[in-house]
């Protein structure tokens, strides 16, 4: 089977406690967009298009969810982006998990890649990519 690229790009606002910019209040933001599946067979999943709850104070309940239409089965490896200031250490406390309806991902994120001057954070930040698995 072709490996595809399954690129979930988040950003730290809502899963990194260590790097985010803490508010005083939840944010809560719903969503219907349809994200599909590019001709490369990559589906890019941004915290901007996503349904999310937000919880500043117990960043353990923070949640995002996409509406996505996979139209090329196969094997996807699946990639979480963060941003953060510390490139040796994420400081993820607990694990991240990726529901599909057939199968879970649950991992503590590490730092497997970092991208300098990404455009998708600004100094004094940068791009953390974490290996999460493969899903099928």
């Amino acid at each position: 089977m072709k490996i595809k690229n399954f690129v979930l790009v988040v950003l730290a606002s809502i899963f990194l406690c260590n790097c985010s910019h803490v508010s005083e209040k939840n944010n809560t933001k719903v969503t219907y967009e349809l994200i599909k599946q590019q001709a490369n067979g990559m589906v890019s999943l941004r915290l901007a298009n996503a349904g999310y709850y937000n919880d500043t104070k117990n960043p353990s309940y923070n949640t995002a969810e996409w509406n996505v239409v996979i139209s090329s089965p196969g094997a996807f490896e699946v990639w979480l982006s963060s941003s953060t200031r510390d490139t040796s250490k994420l400081n993820y406390p607990n694990s991240v998990r990726v529901n599909l309806p057939d199968s879970q991902l649950a991992v503590i994120p590490e730092c497997d890649k970092v991208i300098r001057n990404s455009n998708d954070v600004s100094y004094p930040y940068f791009r953390a990519d974490s290996y999460m698995g493969s899903v099928y």
